[in-house]
């Protein structure tokens, strides 16, 4: 019987088929190998480029950390946008507890409940989850903009008068508090001022929430090695640090969200605590942590720019505004440069870069050029970085360029952007992987510059700091700088 064959928007099942390059090397030493030249030595983008050079192939089989007890570290890489769309074929492809990795951290970071992220298409659990998660979504539509707009206003106002008094305005913590805020307020329904502790702090505790589940994938940089190996990338981190954090993040939901708390159990079948955190993991790991790594990056990259992109951005952003009293989603669909700025960034910086599965049968995978059989098991590893640079469908992949998904042709291109678990173009459904917030994600990042545009003539960002430098108002104001 004919094995199956993965079906992609590049390729074709009639490619020849070659045995799969790549090694694991020897027991213990291969993976440290590997490991400390993905952590140390390279870096991922460079550990994944030499490899791609060297086997004269964009599918290899290699090793990915964290390889330390219990976790088998072999993968295949997929490094193309053909072979990477495998990853979305559901018939071929087992998403469980593969979300970060080989690695799957502890269910007791989240109250000891396997989340929806961690299930498979097949769980029959996964589309009850994802559709509470499609009706949030909904329910928040009414206040999303409101919550948004006016958190980034309390975030600008406090950035003047920084600019003011000392030259630069830190960008992360606000930032994180005004994302903390309103999705506090839109996602869940729950105000985060009623509990001091949690407004001062809510964001704090999820960054660390956060971080002690993804440091043993993570290149830091923070401190130097061997001590970044020896003391981040060695084991597991035990859920008990943040265990109290969690529990004041858990109480506060099911006070001030018990609306959202009573929806998932009456209409979608949740148990009270399976809720709740589904819902911290939907508000803390996929929109808190998932903005918090993307918004940066999008600021800096149109406030450092030296081409004239902000004016560009600016025009456009009045021309639609000039005849609407309010920003919303409506607005940014006619703001066809920015959208494009938007989705250059999130090819050249997808807030995640890893993307994995795992075969359910044997099956051929194509790349652009030849085809390669995968075995039941094996765990597939997709950079994406890379996977949205590959010369064969970006034209000159390595340069950021804002018109790049402008006109017809521009919006072919958006079958692959995968940055959400899938084409662009594609709807998210209860019965696959993809974000269910693809496109608020889109339309929020569009806000986020055009509220800033449509206030201030100009802005700067720090060319090495995580900073506004510069926020010149409408010239019927002052100026500050």
């Amino acid at each position: 019987m004919p094995l199956p064959v993965s079906c992609s928007v590049t390729a074709t099942p009639t490619l020849p088929t070659k045995p799969m390059p790549g090694s694991y090397g020897l027991p213990l030493v291969g993976p440290l190998k590997d490991r400390l030249d993905y952590f140390w030595f390279q870096g991922p983008e460079t550990f994944f480029k030499a490899r791609t050079a060297a086997y004269k192939s964009t599918v290899f089989r290699t090793n990915i950390p964290p390889n330390f007890f219990g976790v088998n570290p072999r993968v295949v890489a997929v490094l193309d946008c053909s072979s990477f769309s495998t990853l979305f074929d559901n018939t071929l492809i087992d998403k469980s507890d593969v979300l970060i990795g080989p690695y799957c951290p502890s269910p007791d970071f989240t109250g000891g409940t396997r989340v929806g992220v961690y299930l498979d298409t097949t769980d029959p659990k996964h589309s009850r989850i994802k559709n509470f998660c499609f009706e949030l979504l909904k329910r928040s539509s009414r206040v999303w903009v409101s919550e948004f707009l006016l958190n980034l206003d309390a975030l600008l106002t406090t950035a003047e008068a920084d600019i003011a008094s000392s030259g630069s305005s830190s960008l992360l913590v606000p930032l994180q508090k005004c994302i903390f805020n309103f999705l506090c307020k839109s996602l869940v329904g729950a105000d985060p001022k009623v509990s001091p502790e949690i407004a001062d702090n809510g964001f704090i505790m999820l960054d660390k929430w956060l971080a002690f589940q993804i440091l043993p994938t993570q290149k830091i940089g923070a401190i130097p090695q061997p001590f970044e190996e020896l003391l981040l990338h060695s084991f597991p981190f035990p859920s008990f640090l943040v265990s109290s954090d969690y529990k004041k993040l858990y109480d506060f939901v099911d006070k001030e969200g018990r609306e959202a708390v009573k929806l998932a159990e009456d209409e979608y079948g949740l148990t009270r605590s399976d809720a709740i955190n589904n819902i911290l993991f939907v508000l803390g790991f996929n929109a808190f942590g998932g903005f918090s790594v993307f918004l940066p990056t999008l600021i800096t990259t149109v406030g450092r720019d030296k081409s004239g992109l902000r004016d560009r951005l600016r025009a456009e952003v009045r021309s639609v505004m000039a005849d609407k009293t309010e920003l919303d989603f409506k607005a940014v669909v006619e703001m066809e440069l920015l959208r494009s700025t938007v989705y250059e960034v999130l090819r050249m910086n997808p807030p995640v870069p890893l993307q994995y599965g795992r075969a359910r049968s044997d099956f051929l995978m194509n790349s652009h050029e030849s085809s390669y059989k995968v075995e039941k098991g094996e765990l597939l590893c997709g950079y994406q970085p890379l996977v949205m640079r590959d010369p064969v469908v970006f034209n000159d992949p390595d340069t950021f360029m804002p018109d790049r998904f402008t006109g017809v042709k521009g919006k072919e291109l958006l079958q692959y952007l995968f940055w959400s678990n899938g084409p662009q173009t594609a709807t998210p459904t209860a019965d696959d992987k993809q974000c269910a917030a693809k496109d608020f994600v889109v339309f929020t990042a569009c806000m986020l510059v055009a509220q800033i545009l449509n206030k201030y003539d100009d802005f700067e960002c720090d060319d090495g700091n995580l900073a506004f430098s510069k926020l010149k108002k409408k010239k019927t104001e002052s100026v500050i700088v």
